[in-house]
């Protein structure tokens, strides 16, 4: 499957919370518990104050997922904060890769000098890709509780543009 990025746009919002949400209610993956709305999805991710960047992948004519960049309130002022999120059912190879040399050519045209990615320990996965993409873990924040009482350590991880 040939696969294209674009920057997400307002009208992609739908799209993009639907993938969202079906990862936030199949759970143990993302730190996120509330399912969102295409608004609150747009304001987050695409055209919001915070939103720096938004880069959506598509393959065969559907958006197969979504990288942005955002300030993060507790991270120095030329960091953003790196969130991914693709579909679950029907994952295509090279989805991931494709978004994330997207979102880093942005973030260094955004003078962006260091991209955070905070996972959670028990995802394998984003764990797995964010190391593939050369993120180095620089600290765990311990047993941080989710809503229902689950204690889960968060780890940091960056990866310098600049520098």
């Amino acid at each position: 499957m040939a696969l294209t990025v674009r920057p997400g746009q307002p009208e992609d919002a739908a799209a993009l919370a639907a993938i969202l949400n079906a990862i936030i209610a199949q759970g143990g993956t993302t730190a996120l518990e509330d399912p969102y709305t295409p608004e609150a999805l747009s304001r987050a991710y695409i055209d919001g104050p915070d939103a720096l960047s938004c880069i959506v992948v598509e393959g065969d004519g559907a958006v197969l997922g979504f990288q942005s960049l955002a300030r993060h309130q507790g991270l120095p002022q030329a960091w953003a904060d790196i969130a991914t999120f693709t579909r679950q059912h029907g994952k295509v190879p090279g989805a991931g890769t494709a978004l994330f040399a997207a979102t880093r050519a942005a973030g260094r045209a955004l003078g962006i000098a260091t991209i955070n990615a905070t996972i959670r320990a028990d995802n394998t996965g984003g764990l797995a890709y964010y190391r593939k993409m050369g993120f180095v873990q620089y600290r765990c924040r311990a047993a941080v509780p989710l809503r229902d009482g689950t204690l889960v350590d968060r780890l940091d991880h960056r990866l310098d543009l600049i520098g």
